[in-house]
């Protein structure tokens, strides 16, 4: 079952040929995470989503409250029987008409409810390969650390991903420095220096990203920044990671020739499974 502007229908249930998100890619959604029947760092994805909306200038209804979106996506998580552990899309397009000018300011919204096996993070000690994909660049822009509905560049370089045994790829931005992973933000530990690329450089303003940044300065002879990261870099760097919201956080083990230990990743994960 789905939640289509707070309607119950059947999941097999087909979207307006008008629908703005199809054409135009004139949406934006948020990925969340249910735990123990609570949704993860709820108030950090409510606020990232009106401040996308606003940046996009989609008209915010007056029932867009904290307590709307929560009591939402919890009620759908109950009828799908998912509410101790799952993935949730949130889904606000505009309304149907127009062109590229949209007829109304006004949106619709679609909540999608997936059960997960576990409720706390874990990663896998199997080999994780990544390279560069350098066939299309991220514009160093505000659009680019939001989630919006086209993400063409995450879908081919899934593709070549796939294409050549890899298990992920690093995007690049105008500049040529590294942006982020296809699904999630990249940190990166050299010299007991950890760092993320900023936001200026033009990566997601991911949920899980803010939280590492914060559970990152509690380590112990850890020195935190967000900042820059080359491509150069990679091959200096002693641990290389991905974060998001489904997964938590997922090691990089080898990059080209280089492999990389995940003595922090593992230690970040304990601390991030404390917050559940």
């Amino acid at each position: 079952m789905i939640n289509y502007n707070g309607e119950i229908l059947s999941s097999e249930t087909t979207i307006s040929n008008s629908n703005r998100a199809f054409l135009y890619g004139d949406g934006i959604f948020e990925t969340l995470k249910i735990a123990n029947n609570k949704i993860l760092f709820l108030e950090d994805h409510y606020f990232r989503l009106m401040a996308s909306m606003r940046i996009v200038r989609m008209q915010i209804p007056n029932n867009f409250t904290l307590e709307f979106f929560e009591e939402q996506i919890l009620s759908l998580a109950k009828i799908n029987n998912c509410i101790d552990s799952a993935r949730v899309r949130f889904t606000v397009f505009r309304n149907d008409g127009g062109f590229y000018l949209p007829k109304s300011r006004q949106v619709s919204y679609l909540i999608q409810t997936t059960s997960l096996d576990n409720v706390l993070y874990s990663f896998s000690t199997a080999g994780y390969e990544v390279d560069l994909y350098k066939d299309f660049y991220v514009t160093k822009h505000l659009l680019s650390t939001l989630k919006t509905t086209n993400k063409m560049i995450n879908i081919t370089g899934s593709i070549f991903a796939d294409e050549n045994d890899l298990n992920n790829c690093l995007l690049l931005n105008n500049d040529k420095n590294i942006v982020e992973a296809l699904n999630g933000n990249l940190f990166m530990l050299m010299n007991n220096i950890l760092i993320t690329p900023s936001l200026e450089e033009g990566c997601l303003n991911g949920i899980l990203r803010k939280q590492i940044l914060q559970l990152g300065k509690k380590v112990d002879g850890i020195e935190v920044i967000e900042g820059i990261i080359s491509p150069f870099d990679l091959q200096k760097a002693d641990e290389l990671f991905i974060t998001n919201i489904i997964i938590g956080i997922q090691p990089i083990t080898k990059y080209r020739k280089k492999e990389y230990k995940t003595d922090l990743s593992n230690q970040l994960l304990d601390s991030l499974n404390s917050l559940i």
